[in-house]
């Protein structure tokens, strides 16, 4: 999952775009010779991912003006799925690790259960009792030992398109447009409905892709595809049968552009206006503001989703293979800290995992002028704060989700449903052997 930024009152950032070499975000294994660089100061390196925020805002440079015998060396990926490819092979291989390695959300159980000896434990890091109840425990062990400290979160809402939702006689308030769905995700279906129903242009559709939805629903609950001991349950599970059956029936009545979020056809699409709604986390503002472009400023909007749902995030650690960890634990204490984590929120628009940066005026003032003067601090703070306390994340959930995606846009290309789900039940099964 790339990680994308607020691209209207909030300052803009260079999109990460980084040749292969420095995708991998890790070195070839040399990095002993740089603890120390020529000119005597301390050299802490960094192998991040997306837009994290630390190198685009300024932290890292603030960091090293504060501490001038510091010298910090970070290389950005652009892609996560590059990123954690060459990770996995260098924490396999015990070398050519950063000092600090940035872990996606969709990783960390993975990394917790196989790869939980090649980072230092944080638990002991002082002033870490800021995050939210749920955001440390996605990447602590079961004897307690922490990987990572949290970054940033994906807490949910709707992003919606005023002048659609007018011309097809729906509400455009965002308080009046939260109502229609509020507590219940078949009501934004049923409003996808009426949308259909009514809308003057027969080209359009209500939502861009039946995953979006599926994602919304099943991340609104503790548990997904795993239970705590690491059972696989999906097959099972009423909350993701419930979100498979409902995505489904906005398939069939053709309520969806067939345009999954990220996929071949969808920044066209925003581009285009060819759909009105999208479940949007936080982190995707920027992402939609800068392919919808200018001429759609101020059309969008964003309204709270029917219930708070979390899609995203990330975490960094240090590694033990680090030969500066005292001074690489500090730098990822100060850099996960609220204070921190809210000059990231105003800058790029990356949500806090800190409770405590939540409520700091740069989040709750936030707005966004691109998408009609939202108060985006307040709309997914207030989302963060609904998302279950307690998060059971399984090995393959980034995998299971893709494959789950994929099942979908089957149903979107008139594949019987039932067909569907055996061919991603078949395909997880293949996953998860």
């Amino acid at each position: 999952m790339a990680r994308h930024r607020f691209g209207t009152t909030l300052a803009s950032a260079t999109a990460a775009a980084v040749s292969l070499a420095l995708v991998a975000g890790c070195s070839s294994g040399d990095d002993s010779d740089k603890a120390t660089a020529k000119d005597g100061k301390t050299v802490i390196t960094m192998g991040l991912f997306g837009v994290m925020g630390y190198k685009e805002s300024g932290l890292l440079d603030q960091y090293m003006k504060d501490h001038p015998d510091i010298k910090i060396e970070a290389e950005v990926a652009g892609d996560e799925q590059t990123y954690y490819t060459a990770l996995q092979t260098h924490l396999a291989a015990g070398s050519g690790l950063k000092d600090i390695q940035g872990i996606e959300i969709g990783r960390a159980k993975e990394v917790v259960d196989t790869q939980a000896d090649k980072f230092i434990d944080l638990s002991k890091t002082e002033g870490v009792d800021h995050f939210l109840p749920w955001k440390l425990s996605q990447v602590t062990t079961k004897d307690g030992k922490v990987l990572g400290l949290g970054t940033d979160i994906g807490p949910m809402a709707i992003c919606y398109r005023k002048d659609m939702f007018e011309q097809a006689g729906l509400p455009t308030d965002r308080e009046e447009v939260a109502k229609l769905w509020a507590g219940d995700w078949s009501k934004y279906v049923e409003a996808g409905r009426t949308f259909k129903k009514n809308s003057k242009d027969k080209k359009l559709a209500f939502v861009d892709a039946s995953s979006g939805l599926f994602n919304a629903m099943i991340y609104g609950d503790e548990k997904q595809f795993y239970d705590e001991d690491g059972k696989l349950i999906y097959q099972d599970n009423p909350v993701v049968q419930d979100a498979w059956n409902l995505a489904v029936s906005a398939a069939k009545d053709g309520l969806t552009a067939k345009l999954p979020q990220f996929q071949k056809g969808w920044d066209p699409g925003l581009a285009q206006s060819t759909f009105a709604s999208t479940v949007c986390p936080a982190w995707m503002l920027g992402h939609i503001s800068e392919k919808a472009g200018p001429a759609n400023k101020g059309k969008w909007d964003v309204a709270q989703a029917p219930k708070g749902a979390n899609w995203g995030g990330a975490f960094i650690g240090v590694t033990e293979q680090s030969k500066v960890k005292e001074e690489a634990q500090k730098l990822v204490s100060w850099l996960t800290a609220p204070e921190q984590q809210a000059f990231i929120f105003e800058k790029l628009g990356n949500l806090p995992s800190s409770k405590t940066a939540l409520d700091l005026p740069a989040v709750t003032s936030a707005k966004s002028e691109y998408f009609s003067g939202a108060p985006i601090g307040q709309i997914f703070g207030a989302a963060a704060k609904e998302i279950p306390n307690k998060q059971v994340l399984g090995r393959k959930d980034a995998a299971i989700k893709d494959a789950f995606s994929q099942g979908l846009q089957l149903v979107d290309r008139g594949k019987d449903a039932d067909e569907a789900w055996k061919t991603t039940d078949e395909r997880i099964k293949k996953l998860t052997r």
